[in-house]
């Protein structure tokens, strides 16, 4: 069983920056891989980034990278989401997700079996 908090997202100008966290309980922690998650009102919660547990290999949505940063710190049980560059259509609730995921489904909701509350990133144009 793993429980996930997040942090309080926040209000970011356009062009800003901001970092959410999300801190795990369990002592499994290390073996899942963890991804940060968005939905935005109407819209389908999508992928942002994932982490899969082995060999620290971080996958992205097309619309973040190069802007967006997961990473994970096992020692602390926490995984991190910096985000630059932000954008007006970046602003949706953000939730970070644990599940046993590989390269062919680190994408796919369904996949993760734990859920954090979600926090609100809203970006002021």
């Amino acid at each position: 069983q793993v429980q996930l908090i997040e942090t309080v997202g926040g209000l970011v100008q356009a062009g800003g920056s901001l970092r959410l966290s999300c801190a795990a309980s369990g002592r499994t922690f290390s073996r899942y891989g963890m991804a940060w998650f968005r939905q935005a009102p109407g819209k389908e919660r999508e992928v942002v980034a994932a982490q899969l547990w082995f060999g620290g290999t971080s996958r992205y949505a097309d619309s973040v990278k190069g802007r967006f940063t997961i990473s994970r710190d096992n020692a602390k049980n926490t995984v991190y989401l910096q985000m630059n560059s932000l954008k007006p259509e970046d602003m949706a609730v953000y939730y970070c997700a644990a599940g046993s995921v590989d390269y062919s489904n680190w994408y796919k909701v369904e996949k993760y079996d734990y859920w954090g509350q979600g926090t609100q990133v809203t970006v002021s144009s």
